[in-house]
């Protein structure tokens, strides 16, 4: 079973578009790696949308998403981030953080020069500041949406992103010294992270935290101590023109609302949030995940 239709069973009928759009395999060389990208619809569409993962999740994960919003007339672009997905490593103790950044940034800027039309920046979880810290620091994307934007420095984003909310900034300082000499010793993602909470569906949560491409892979020590010490290039009071909207699941028990709002709440440029109606931390409810494909298939104005 291709891994698009390992997930799509678990998926509403919102998200099984009739026909399916097309869905191409790309291959990106960069170093040490050769980073999977799915390119999903018409590649003429006048709106482009480049859709980012978080840490439990990859494109074939996002494919009902991405095929949804296709089928709405955009062209999606989903990379598999190194360490997920069929992303191919050379070294894969050496993953960083950084790395998903500077990948992300880059692969914007390119979809920028390569494309004229509106230029949407779509993070899904952990994705959701990646999209932002991408856009604010190359001003390639025309928006950012955003179903999270959790911020490490922000102790309450700290305890929610800890499978233990106590352990959360002591998990930090444990990172600090384990990621020195263990730097490339890696573990399942879901030891430090509350990967249980990922849906509120638990026959989807086995799914996903079970996929060895996705919620059931291992990352790098130094990946981890890399992402939790993070910090955007471009601080949300200087954000500028690009504006953000916030799509955040209503009934996430993983990472609630009131967190990425705090963040939201900072932004200088235009911004706007949306609740997504009994939705999950993985949005696979109606009428959020409707609301959700809506949002991200209206193009933003260039």
């Amino acid at each position: 079973m291709d891994d698009h239709d390992h997930y799509r069973t678990h998926m509403p009928e919102s998200l099984r578009p009739n026909p399916l759009p097309a869905r191409v395999h790309t291959w990106w060389r960069r170093p040490g790696a050769e980073i999977h990208v799915e390119r999903i619809g018409d590649p003429l569409a006048r709106h482009r949308v480049v859709l980012l993962h978080g840490a439990g999740g990859h494109a074939g994960l996002l494919w009902p998403y991405a095929a949804a919003v296709a089928a709405r007339g955009a062209h999606v672009v989903v990379p598999d981030l190194p360490g997920y997905g069929r992303t191919r490593v050379r070294r894969p103790g050496a993953v960083r953080y950084e790395d998903w950044v500077r990948l992300a940034a880059d692969l914007l800027c390119a979809e920028r020069d390569a494309h004229e039309g509106p230029l949407s920046a779509v993070g899904a979880s952990l994705g959701g500041m990646l999209a932002y810290d991408a856009a604010t620091r190359t001003g390639a994307a025309d928006r950012v949406v955003a179903t999270c934007l959790l911020d490490p420095r922000d102790p309450a984003a700290l305890r929610c992103l800890s499978r233990y909310p106590w352990a959360g900034g002591a998990a930090v300082g444990l990172l600090r010294v384990l990621a020195g000499p263990l730097a490339g010793v890696r573990i399942p993602i879901r030891w430090p992270a509350n990967m249980r909470a990922i849906s509120n569906r638990p026959a989807l949560t086995r799914v996903v935290v079970a996929d060895r491409r996705g919620g059931g892979t291992r990352v790098p020590l130094g990946f981890l101590r890399g992402y939790l010490e993070s910090a955007p290039a471009v601080e949300p009071e200087r954000a500028g023109d690009v504006p953000v909207v916030l799509a955040h699941p209503a009934r996430d028990r993983w990472t609630p609302p009131a967190v990425s709002r705090a963040f939201l709440d900072r932004i200088a440029a235009p911004t706007r949030y949306v609740p997504l109606e009994e939705c999950g931390h993985l949005p696979v409810e109606e009428p959020g995940v409707g609301t959700l494909v809506d949002v991200i298939a209206d193009p933003p104005e260039r």
